[in-house]
């Protein structure tokens, strides 16, 4: 194998289009320029980003015991309502709690497949709807923590979705919508305690994906069951690998597995 090394979900740079790495121990490899050439992905062992123990992944690169002992996987992260470190109250670790929820969040929409409501760090814009596929987002509010964040984003999805289709992003089956009228609609169902961070200043970003061909029908491919694949690059999007034989490859579903590496 040309390279090896465990995967973690790629990098990217807000540009037009979108750029992709992927770091693999000693090597950072631009993604964007294996379009059109010949990958080969061979799985080799597990290698657990908590542990770094080569014991099977149960979720987001951790092996069992590290995602249900960690604080990188506390319940708050999927769910940022429950999150509690405003309060003083620990749930893993509250140093680390306090570093990750006490710091400005943004929710937002975006249109992947369909309009969804959606939480991030402030630091992650754009890069948490560049790894969602989205091709257009739109700040609502800008709240101190993730707890505010949270009962934002559970209150407007009682009016708009936050979920995204998987499948209809990577065929790129998608439409544009008004997302500043979305957000308009919406304003009137933030809760109380963040209608002051309401902000109707900003504009819609746009994204674009280095994408040379969508596939018309999604093969996903899952290295359990398929422990070596090869096929010629034809697009990247969201945390996606598009291949010409409409096989797709989720990087980020993959966390955790140590991989070899050909491009040809």
């Amino acid at each position: 194998m040309l390279f090896e090394g465990v995967l973690r979900k790629m990098t990217t740079e807000y540009r037009s289009p979108i750029q992709y790495f992927l770091i693999l121990e000693d090597d950072v490899l631009n993604l964007n320029q294996a379009l059109n050439r010949k990958l080969k992905i061979e799985f080799i062992k597990y290698q657990c980003l908590g542990t770094g123990k080569n014991e099977p992944i149960y979720r987001q690169g951790f092996c069992r015991s590290y995602f249900f002992e960690s604080a990188q996987a506390g319940e708050w992260i999927m769910k940022p309502e429950l999150s509690k470190a405003h309060l003083d109250i620990e749930d893993r670790d509250l140093e680390y709690e306090k570093r990750v929820q006490l710091q400005p969040h943004i929710v937002y929409l975006a249109n992947s497949s369909n309009v969804k409501v959606g939480v991030t760090r402030k630091t992650q814009v754009p890069t948490r709807w560049i790894d969602q596929g989205a091709h257009e987002a739109l700040e609502i509010v800008e709240v101190p923590n993730r707890y505010l964040a949270g009962i934002t984003e559970v209150a407007l999805k009682e009016h708009v979705s936050d979920k995204t289709s998987w499948q209809k992003m990577l065929k790129n089956d998608v439409e544009d919508v008004d997302l500043a009228e979305w957000r308009s609609k919406l304003k009137a169902y933030i809760p109380d305690e963040a209608a002051e961070y309401f902000i109707d200043s900003k504009t819609e970003t746009n994204l674009e994906f280095p994408v040379l061909q969508y596939p018309e029908k999604v093969k996903s491919l899952n290295l359990e069951k398929t422990r070596s694949f090869e096929g010629v690059l034809k697009g990247i999007k969201g945390q996606y690998l598009i291949f010409e034989d409409q096989t797709v490859f989720n990087v980020r579903g993959h966390e955790g597995y140590y991989v070899g590496l050909d491009i040809n």
